[in-house]
């Protein structure tokens, strides 16, 4: 299955220059799941690679086939997940699913025996190849990486790999592997070529998103030892945010949630490089916990956003607090990026008698910030009382 001759070393250079190269931007940026994921993917395709190399050169290297198509999957399946870890949606159930199909992919090569040859269990390579590949298309359609505008490459990419293995599947079935249709079209010297192309693109791709990482999520640390001063993961701010709001309940206090939105950091980071854009990153989350009230809890809403929850007397008070939080955020950022500004917006929403359910309060207070980010009129709004 692996071409001979210069193709093949294209191939093989390719894959592993540009995997090396992640894998080595993966060590410096080792608070990023969906890249260590993706890390993965790109390290499995490493090991196709030499997988293929070693049969090319040794006929009855059988076992080399099976450890080639199970890395082979096992590659596109990493993808799946990172993208899947990037949107924070579920993992269990997705993992057993990659693991099951590797080993199947493996197995499916044993089963048939040496006398296969380098098309020995193919169908059970095919078929997860065009099923992840598919389920990752869609995966980068939807919560954050839809936000991402680097993510539609992804999205080309893994759309091109799922319909290119589906026809595989079909002219497999249809003619055969020696048959010159599939030969010319969906052979080995086609797929090294698609290899190279998606390689490439893909790697472009996952290190942009995963340095843009759209808003404030940096490398500050997690609340995992209960310190106010520690910028809470997302979970935790949500637990946190209903004992806080029922706590004011009882004491008849108003409750005051900010939500402080960053856009255009993926833009910033293609124009002016990505040391910019961490440094801005950096520069928000410092600037947010500096401009809120000493008691104040600041966590992270997603990867865009983070969130402040306090206690204030009324609306008038927590819009001077959004507006205190969106000057020193100005100032940290005009401060290191001499004018290149990203998209903020603040939204802000209160408590009162008739509203005082935290889910409802976030969600008002993410959909200001929303609206204050892309309004001429004003960085700052408070939610109407619902």
């Amino acid at each position: 299955m692996m071409p001979d001759g210069t193709l093949a070393a294209i191939t093989a250079l390719v894959v592993i220059v540009c995997g090396v190269l992640f894998i080595a931007e993966t060590f410096l940026r080792r608070d990023d799941p969906a890249g260590r994921l993706w890390a993965l993917g790109f390290l499995s395709a490493m090991l196709t690679t030499l997988c293929y190399a070693v049969w090319a050169n040794d006929g009855s290297a059988q076992w080399a086939v099976a450890l080639g198509n199970a890395t082979f999957v096992a590659g596109t399946g990493f993808m799946w997940l990172g993208c899947r870890r990037y949107n924070e949606h579920p993992m269990r159930w997705p993992i057993a699913l990659v693991v099951l199909a590797a080993v199947a992919a493996a197995v499916g090569v044993l089963i048939a025996g040496p006398d296969a040859g380098g098309w020995a269990g193919a169908l059970w390579m095919f078929a997860p190849l065009c099923l992840f590949a598919l389920t990752a298309a869609v995966e980068s359609r939807r919560g954050a990486m839809r936000r991402a505008t680097n993510a539609t490459m992804l999205t080309l990419v893994f759309a091109l790999q799922s319909l290119f293995f589906l026809c595989r599947i079909v002219v497999f079935i249809w003619v055969g592997p020696e048959d010159p249709i599939f030969t010319v079209w969906f052979g080995t010297v086609p797929a090294s070529a698609l290899t190279v192309l998606l390689t490439i693109t893909s790697v472009v791709a996952t290190s942009v998103l995963r340095a843009t990482r759209t808003g404030l999520r940096g490398r500050a640390a997690t609340a995992e030892a209960g310190s106010l001063l520690d910028i809470q993961p997302a979970p935790v701010f949500g637990q946190t945010l209903a004992e806080v709001v029922r706590a004011a309940r009882r004491h008849g206090d108003h409750v005051a949630v900010l939500v402080i939105r960053l856009e255009e950091l993926d833009y910033i980071a293609t124009a002016f490089g990505l040391e910019l854009a961490d440094q801005l990153i950096a520069a928000g989350r410092s600037a947010v916990r500096r401009g809120a009230p000493p008691l104040a809890v600041v966590g992270e809403d997603g990867d865009e956003r983070l969130a402040v929850v306090t206690t204030v007397r009324s609306a008038g008070e927590a819009r001077r607090l959004g507006m205190a939080l969106y000057r020193e955020l100005f100032d940290a950022f005009n401060s290191i990026s001499g004018g290149v500004l990203p998209s903020l917006g603040v939204g802000i929403a209160v408590s009162s008698a008739y509203r005082q359910d935290a889910e409802a309060l976030m969600a008002d207070a993410r959909g200001a910030a929303a609206r204050a980010a892309s309004s001429v009129a004003s960085a700052v709004l408070v939610a109407d009382p619902s």
